[in-house]
């Protein structure tokens, strides 16, 4: 049976709230970091690790590669290639046959604890990171642009996972793992947060998220149990907005 959850955003005028329907989950083992492909219909996932994997959305395995990096911690699709992330400022650009496009690079950072990579309509890079708790926005080759001090924010946003961006709206999703709430966190494009909700009825400890806009769904990754949860998902809309309606999907089918 499927369990609505609707949370409660922080807006000072009424709105079309965040909802969550869950759908189904497969075990799949340390998800850490995932992204959607509409190109293979699949989510790319790292799980800190020296290798990446594209999984089906049932997680078949599809695709395995590592990068000159020495870990995978971190990944998002950017356009037609991907990019990774080491956890400690290290960054690398792949085709999505597990190519390097250019040697490694460091971000402008004295140290990054980055947990979760997504890419804003700009082309810029948004990342999260735990230690220090900060959301960071920086150019495509790694000069810092702006930052959030998440502990700021209300309720604190304490142990940033996952990451991903809905290309429909600009709204940012990250997950704050057991350490922290076990919560989902939604922002606007410009990184004010428009509500929380908890995933508790779901799992313990969510690492990385995933966006599916062409079918409304959300995928989560949780590490207690190593399984991938799939959700229906409408994103908070203005109060008298109809629901938002899919976007492109999978270019395979």
């Amino acid at each position: 049976m499927r369990a609505l959850l609707t949370c409660l955003p922080l807006l000072a005028s009424p709105a079309l709230a965040l909802e969550l329907t869950y759908i189904d989950s497969y075990d799949l083992n340390r998800p850490a970091s995932l992204d959607y492909d509409p190109t293979f219909c699949g989510l790319w996932i790292a799980n800190e690790g020296p290798e990446v994997t594209l999984v089906t959305l049932q997680g078949d395995e599809l695709r395995r590669f590592g990068s000159d990096l020495s870990r995978i911690k971190a990944i998002t699709v950017e356009g037609d290639a991907l990019l990774v992330a080491d956890g400690f400022g290290g960054f690398q650009r792949l085709t999505k046959d597990g190519v390097a496009l250019a040697a490694p690079f460091q971000i402008g950072l004295a140290w990054a604890d980055t947990e979760g990579l997504t890419i804003d309509a700009d082309g810029s890079i948004i990342m999260v990171e735990d230690d220090p708790e900060r959301m960071t926005w920086l150019s495509p080759d790694g000069t810092i642009i702006r930052q959030i001090n998440t502990m700021d924010l209300n309720p604190p946003l304490t142990e940033a996972q996952g990451i991903a961006r809905d290309p429909r709206t600009g709204h940012l999703l990250i997950v704050d793992d057991w350490e922290g709430t076990n919560s989902l966190y939604e922002f606007d494009s410009d990184g004010t947060l428009l509500g929380t909700t908890s995933l508790l009825p779901y799992g313990k400890d969510p690492e990385g998220m995933a966006i599916r806009p062409g079918s409304n769904q959300i995928f989560i990754a949780f590490d207690s149990g190593a399984s991938i949860a799939s959700f229906d998902y409408q994103p908070t809309l203005p109060a008298g907005s109809d629901p938002l309606p899919p976007g492109p999907d999978c270019l395979m089918f």
